[in-house]
């Protein structure tokens, strides 16, 4: 038995699950965006760090 279904009804059972694993796991969401907002703050990091001057290991570790 062959099931056949149209793009427009995959769409809304798509939208329809997505909707209902956001409500359910709202979780997911929040772990997703945290995330993206910690990569965008080490990318920033990163970049700022490549200009600056750049300093001994050791006074590193002197800091700490």
């Amino acid at each position: 038995m062959e099931i056949s279904i149209s793009p427009d009804q995959l769409k809304a059972l798509i939208k329809a699950a997505v909707a209902e694993v956001l409500e359910e796991r709202r979780d997911l969401l929040h772990q997703a965006v945290e995330e993206a907002l910690e990569d965008v703050a080490l990318a920033r990091a990163i970049e700022e760090g490549e200009s600056t001057e750049l300093i001994a290991r050791e006074e590193v570790f002197k800091l700490l």
